[in-house]
């Protein structure tokens, strides 16, 4: 939404001082009143609270950010918490300082610290000083002060592409209607914006999602995990070397935020200048051949957000809220009997705020910190919504209470875009939706892995394929952004980052490098990105054709396709190429012929075109599975342990959504992320941004 400045609320200078003049009163007070209560802490003359205040207030604004350059990366590990004991360290060294003054120890010096935070978050709320305002009008003061009188006209409008990751067109309609996305309702109200529909490819999955809006190219992304014969590697979206391997592949040095965008919070780049908690581009993690140059220096999204001991406070409360709520709606889900669900104790709790609170609140830093910068172009991914919604359901409380959070985040955002240097558009998009129903192993017993394996003359166990439930790449990317250091606690935190997405069907050896791939059977993997399984026959060299199959695994073939979790299989045959197999027919794609009930049918008019297209991938396994969708349920059973999941064909899982201003013109039907490349690269050109000059040359396909 082109924005200017709104009439009535904006800053007054003298509403900055006071706030510093409130905030120290109101800390001497507490010092008073924390003489009397607090146990420990003693002050013998009336003058030491104001002269204590002050110093305090100094020790904030000065000493905090400078040691928020050595201690961020456990100041967010911790959920800001372990700034606070330095703080404290420098709270006690102040009171020491000031004759009379009594402190018991460290442990009540961080409590005084914790207290003065919660002062000036106090304050800050009573006077309704918007930080944002602040931050950005004392910027607009400095450049007037250093812009020549002559300067330059107003550049064109910038626009922010804010990604709510896996929130499908079905589950934005209804919060909309419901009040659980208040910004999106008032911009439909008013006029502003209008809400459009695009229909995900058959991976509808972030990995191959992004990749086609950035980069405008998913070619031969299989999911969010694949298996390459070739390499006998499991390519993982999630992990860094494969994230920058995978861009690389993509990358023609002119996505969709070169010339000096920013990606905030994503799997890959889209050859912007200005990078953080973006997996490809870690630059202690991938391989220096499949490094980038970027300018930003490492942490400085996150650096900028505790730098503020209030920010840091505020993320340590609202996180233990976070944790908190997670508990109690498991608690209630049990107590309840609420079917589909999945379990959700062990870390999980605590892992959860990573992504709900930690990462979305620093991406917002950052992204305020590119407006500011008046970046031409910034993607960010708000990571929270599909994270909760693969653990509690796509609709539950306790995920609406997340995508509110999200909503109130994006109002900010469209608040502060009014005082940036340039006029901004606000756009909101998902990169796929999810379809909810019960997980194929509690349904039917054991996991997919196990029982194509037993199918192939494997012993699997049940529990076969079982993997980690957290959905943490956000929070991987920042631990290993953050430990550039040499130190113990870095290499052990980069090690944490350098194991994701390791499981014991697809390990990696120490240094990263991906190990020997399990098999479920001899000369067999199964790799599954939520409603979709992939299997690969490792004795044969590229495809292996459906006659083969059926000579050399008689059962494999006629199991799968009358499984109740079993939607539809796409095998090559020697004689009619690419064909759907389903329970009551077959589609053969090449001719159009349909022999029996179409299997496609309940996956929409798209379907055959994007199982088709996916057919001509060099890596396309050699049995693609899709899990079986119930149109009158509205459920399917994903081949993860979700509630809410994605990855393949059938129902909201394939439903993204745009809420884009009404100005900016949107096709009638946008199929696939690279068509919707495609629509955002001609909004910026309409817009009157240059055509990226395309920093390097296009990468030639991997084949098999």
């Amino acid at each position: 939404m082109t924005t200017t400045a709104p009439n009535g609320r904006l800053l007054r200078g003298g509403r900055a001082v006071a706030r510093a003049v409130g905030v120290w009163i109101a800390v001497t007070g507490a010092l008073r009143l924390l003489d009397v209560l607090l146990p420990g802490f003693r002050m013998t003359h009336w003058w030491q609270p104001t002269v204590c205040a002050l110093l305090l207030g100094l020790l904030t604004a000065v000493v905090w950010p400078l040691v928020m350059r050595i201690a961020y990366p456990l100041a967010f590990f911790t959920f800001g918490g372990f700034g606070f004991l330095l703080l404290g360290a420098g709270t006690l060294a102040v009171f020491r300082t000031v004759p009379g003054v009594e402190v018991a120890g460290f442990r009540t010096a961080v409590i005084v610290t914790l207290g003065m935070a919660a002062v000036g978050a106090l304050i800050s709320s009573l006077l309704a000083i918007d930080e944002d305002e602040i931050f950005f009008r004392r910027a607009a003061r400095r450049r007037r002060r250093h812009t020549p009188a002559d300067a330059a006209a107003d550049p064109p409008p910038g626009v922010l592409f804010l990604q709510i990751d896996g929130l499908g067109y079905d589950t934005v309609r209804r919060a909309i209607r419901d009040g659980d996305m208040p910004t999106f309702a008032a911009w439909l109200a008013e006029g502003s914006h209008t809400l459009e529909r695009w229909h995900t490819d058959w991976s509808s999955q972030t990995g191959a999602s992004v990749c086609g809006i950035l980069h405008g190219s998913n070619h031969d992304i299989l999911g969010f995990r694949w298996y390459e014969k070739d390499r006998d590697h499991v390519m993982a979206c999630a992990h860094p070397a494969d994230a920058a391997e995978i861009e690389r592949r993509h990358s023609d040095g002119r996505g969709l935020l070169a010339g000096d965008g920013a990606s905030r919070g994503n799997l890959f780049s889209g050859d912007a200048a200005h990078v953080s908690l973006t997996m490809s581009s870690i630059p202690v993690l991938v391989p220096k051949k499949l490094q980038r140059r970027h300018r930003d220096r490492v942490g400085a999204g996150y650096y900028a957000y505790f730098a503020n001991p209030v920010n840091a406070l505020r993320t340590f409360a609202v996180a233990l809220v976070d944790v908190f709520r997670e508990i109690s709606a498991s608690v209630r889900q049990r107590r309840a009997g609420v079917v589909p669900r999945i379990p959700r104790g062990g870390w999980y709790p605590l892992a959860r705020p990573g992504t709900t609170v930690i990462a979305r609140d620093v991406v917002v830093s950052a992204i305020l910190g590119d407006m500011l910068a008046g970046r031409p172009a910034v993607y960010a991914d708000f990571l929270g919504y599909d994270e909760v919604a693969h653990h509690s359901g796509i609709e539950r409380f306790d995920t609406l209470s997340v995508l509110r959070s999200i909503d109130q985040q994006i109002a900010r955002l469209h608040r502060a875009s009014r005082l940036a240097p340039r006029r901004y558009h606000v756009v909101a998009l998902s990169d796929h939706g999810q379809t909810q129903g019960q997980a194929f192993s509690q349904r039917f017993g054991e996991t997919i892995e196990a029982y194509v394996g037993r199918l192939c003359g494997g012993s699997p166990s049940p529990d076969a394929g079982k993997r980690r439930q957290a959905e943490s790449w956000q929070i991987n990317a920042a631990l290993a952004e953050a430990t550039k250091g040499g130190g113990l606690i870095a290499r052990r935190l980069r090690a944490r980052v350098e194991d994701a997405e390791c499981a014991e069907d697809r390990p990696r050896t120490t240094s990263g490098s991906p190990g020997a791939v399990t098999r479920v059977a001899p000369g067999v993997v199964v790799v599954v990105s939520g409603h979709l399984a992939m299997v690969s026959f490792t004795e044969h060299d590229g495809r292996v054709e459906l006659e083969t199959i059926e000579r050399e695994f008689p059962d494999l073939l006629p199991s799968l396709v009358d499984h109740p979790g079993v939607g539809f299989l796409l095998v090559r045959s020697r004689e009619f190429g690419p064909v759907v197999l389903g329970r009551d027919g077959l589609h053969r794609l090449a001719s159009g012929v349909v022999i029996g009930e179409d299997p496609l049918l309940p996956y929409g008019e798209h379907a055959a075109d994007l199982i088709r297209r996916v057919d001509t991938f060099p890596h396309c396994a050699d049995v693609m599975i899709n899990s079986r969708y119930d149109p009158d349920s509205d459920q399917a059973s994903p081949f993860e342990t979700h509630v809410g999941s994605h990855g393949g064909l059938g129902g909201p899982q394939q439903r993204g959504f745009v809420v884009h201003p009404r100005e900016l013109a949107f096709p009638e039907e946008v199929v696939g992320a690279e068509a919707l490349h495609r629509v955002f690269r001609g909004w910026l050109t309409e817009l009157g941004h240059p055509e990226p000059a395309g920093a390097g040359a296009s990468v030639p396909e991997v084949v098999a």
